[in-house]
């Protein structure tokens, strides 16, 4: 790489202490990453707890840039090392460069396009099931119901589990994972708070989790007919049972059960949020074929990211934005600030599907699943269960907000929501 003409310094940033910057960002993170933008640029330092240092940056040339280097050199699963006591550190999130292309080789043949098509009448028959339960013509939250949808959709793709009781145990505790506040993510960084209160209980109730994937697990390795299963574990098991430890596979499915639904289920609440407020447009999808749907879907992605930022953690001195930045440093691609770029969209703030139809947007401009060669292997996955789901709520009902003000965005776990949870009135059709 060329490093000749960059300063060998960090970007500007906040001079806060460490933990004043952390809670920040826990707190408030898309806002303080607007107003630091505004204030040092489009490239900023911060400084966070356990002696991170991140540089943010926001347009889409130096996102190219990163989404385009190395792997070697730019690591996702170091830049993901908050998520390692969850998901594992066997999780194609939190893995690099031999270990994760090993994992994402095994994984990827239960995400193409001929393994999609199997899924979509299993993610409709769900759909129909959880939208013909919607209260009529009364407010209520609809981002609790699209996290109970897309955690059974995940559970009968990654597991292929019958009801039972452990299925019925395994429910609610994969729930309380990601039902936690940002302050509680702490508890994932730092071991000694989870010998206290809130912390320790999630612990114990992971700890609950894994006993009862392991159990599944074991089960499945001695079923008689794993080739006739279409779910991931049975796939991996008859592509590599003997190759993957139970440990590999238990980070496998925790990675596919917690990001394969928490993120979906959000862009889902927020693409009705949107809906409501917009009859014309609501008519519109209503009319619309898949490819509006997808677009709709994208659009609420754009407008309101899930997530905040992408990472990956420099192994070696990079050149990026002209700076010369040292190995360690945390490289972080702003999701929030480049959709809200009014140079890669045109009047952001407007909520346009149209900007998705026909074209595909410009590299380093639209990025909620990420970019490169660690670009989510799920996203094919979420924009169609996405369109299921829009497509049998709309196709029933009418939406309407229960305010027509916006709700907020607030912070659950690592992700941003509805602040009411997408409060909604629907009437039939």
């Amino acid at each position: 790489m060329a490093m000749v003409e960059a300063t060998p310094a960090l970007p500007p940033g906040s001079n806060l202490p460490p933990l004043v910057q952390t809670v920040l960002f826990i707190a408030r993170r898309r806002q303080v990453h607007a107003h630091w933008r505004r204030k040092y640029g489009d490239v900023f330092t911060a400084r966070v707890a356990a002696g991170r240092t991140i540089v943010t940056i926001s347009r889409p040339e130096h996102i190219r840039q990163v989404f385009a280097g190395t792997p070697k050199v730019f690591h996702a699963g170091e830049g993901n090392g908050l998520l390692a006591p969850v998901m594992g550190r066997h999780s194609l999130l939190t893995t690099d460069e031999d270990e994760h292309l090993r994992a994402r080789k095994l994984l990827m043949p239960a995400f193409n396009g001929a393994a999609l098509r199997g899924y979509r009448d299993m993610m409709t028959e769900l759909a129909v099931e959880n939208v013909e339960r919607w209260p009529k013509n009364t407010p209520f939250a609809v981002h609790p119901r699209m996290n109970a949808v897309t955690l059974e959709i995940i559970l009968r793709v990654v597991f292929g589990m019958a009801d039972g009781p452990r299925l019925a145990e395994l429910r609610p505790r994969l729930r309380r994972i990601s039902d936690i506040g940002p302050f509680t993510v702490l508890g994932w960084s730092y071991p000694k708070l989870r010998r206290f209160g809130v912390w320790r209980r999630n612990w114990e109730n992971l700890h609950a989790v894994d006993r009862l994937l392991y159990a599944e697990i074991t089960d499945r390795r001695t079923a008689g007919d794993l080739s006739e299963r279409g779910d991931v574990l049975s796939r991996l098991l008859t592509a590599a049972g003997d190759e993957l430890t139970d440990l590999e596979l238990r980070d496998h499915m925790v990675t596919l059960l917690l990001a394969g639904h928490e993120t979906t289920a959000t862009a889902l609440a927020w693409s009705f949020h949107e809906l409501a407020r917009r009859p014309a447009l609501q008519r519109t999808a209503q009319e619309g074929d898949d490819a509006y749907l997808e677009a709709v879907a994208k659009e609420a992605m754009r407008r309101r990211p899930v997530i905040q930022n992408v990472a990956r953690k420099l192994t070696e001195p990079t050149e990026l934005a002209g700076y010369l930045l040292p190995a360690g440093t945390v490289v972080a691609p702003s999701i929030s600030l480049v959709h809200r770029d009014a140079s890669a969209h045109p009047d952001p703030r407007d909520f346009r599907p149209e900007r998705f139809l026909g074209r595909s947007p410009e590299t380093g401009t639209w990025i909620p699943f990420g970019g490169g060669v660690r670009r989510c292997i799920g996203a094919g996955f979420s924009l169609q269960e996405a369109v299921v789901v829009l497509r049998e709520a709309l196709s029933r009902y009418d939406i309407h907000p229960e305010h027509e003000r916006e709700e907020p965005a607030k912070v659950r776990n690592i992700t941003l929501i509805p602040a009411s949870g997408g409060r909604i009135v629907v009437t039939p059709r």
